[in-house]
């Protein structure tokens, strides 16, 4: 049995997946953005090994995150899953940035390079990430005009690539990205036409599973099946370029000398 971490797990697919891997065995550990959130996790927190508390806007926030992961002990793997959709507008966070790159990008950034590093790591991306914008000299939306769509289709490219990127840096360790659907949570509404159960279980899956198929890094999947990803993806240069924008902008340094 594995020990996994669950970002956004108060809901949503997060709370989906938390629930199908505590009924499986896992021991799992919850992530709550506030303790009144994390009153929503009553049914399920008896039986999780631990929740954390702290709001991934935040990087003091997200650093305590991870002190109170890794004190509880090393994961085998971390399920990135808690995201925002459509922001009215880019919003100031306590450091400065829009809300969507925050919470979307910087925050699974910044918990990747503090928390013990696990043999396996899930970010949850989205179909729109191939509506995403290459170019990377406005990522913090600090001089166009605010685009809450363009906003999160960029934020999804973006956690998709890092993905990608440390498959590429950490050849130990299972780094994948996943698409979803657009299934009925908070964030995807009532109409929502995709599978919702497959939404988690790919997540679920991915973070435990010894079957062959699963065993894999640097993928793009879709209810348990690899898909193409925008070209940026796989793209060493925007990877790397990508990165590097992304240390200027937290102050932190995921790949250290190359590693």
């Amino acid at each position: 049995m594995s020990r996994i971490f669950i970002t956004g797990s108060t809901d949503g697919l997060g709370l989906a997946a938390a629930r199908t891997l505590i009924k499986e065995g896992h021991d799992v550990v919850l992530h709550a953005r506030s303790r009144e959130r994390a009153s929503a996790l009553a049914e399920i927190s008896p039986t999780a090994l631990g929740i954390v508390i702290g709001d991934l806007a935040s990087a003091t926030e997200t650093r305590s995150i991870a002190e109170q992961v890794n004190a509880i002990g090393r994961m085998d793997a971390v399920i990135h899953n808690a995201g925002i959709y459509l922001e009215r507008s880019r919003g100031e966070t306590p450091d400065g940035h829009a809300k969507t790159l925050a919470v979307n990008v910087l925050a699974p950034y910044m918990l990747t390079a503090w928390i013990t590093r696990p043999d396996r790591l899930v970010y949850l991306t989205s179909g729109m990430h191939r509506s995403g914008s290459s170019a990377l000299d406005d990522i913090d939306w600090k001089k166009r005009p605010w685009s809450a769509s363009q906003a999160y289709s960029e934020s999804k490219l973006y956690i998709a690539t890092l993905a990608a990127a440390v498959a590429r840096h950490w050849p130990h360790v299972l780094s994948n990205a996943v698409d979803p659907g657009w299934v009925s949570t908070k964030m995807g509404g009532a109409g929502a036409p995709d599978d919702l159960e497959m939404g988690h279980l790919t997540q679920t899956w991915l973070a435990t599973s010894d079957a062959g198929a699963a065993k894999v890094s640097g993928r793009y999947w879709y209810h348990r099946q690899q898909r193409e990803a925008a070209a940026e993806m796989n793209d060493s240069g925007f990877q790397e370029a990508l990165v590097e924008r992304l240390a200027e902008l937290t102050g932190v340094r995921l790949f250290a000398d190359g590693r």
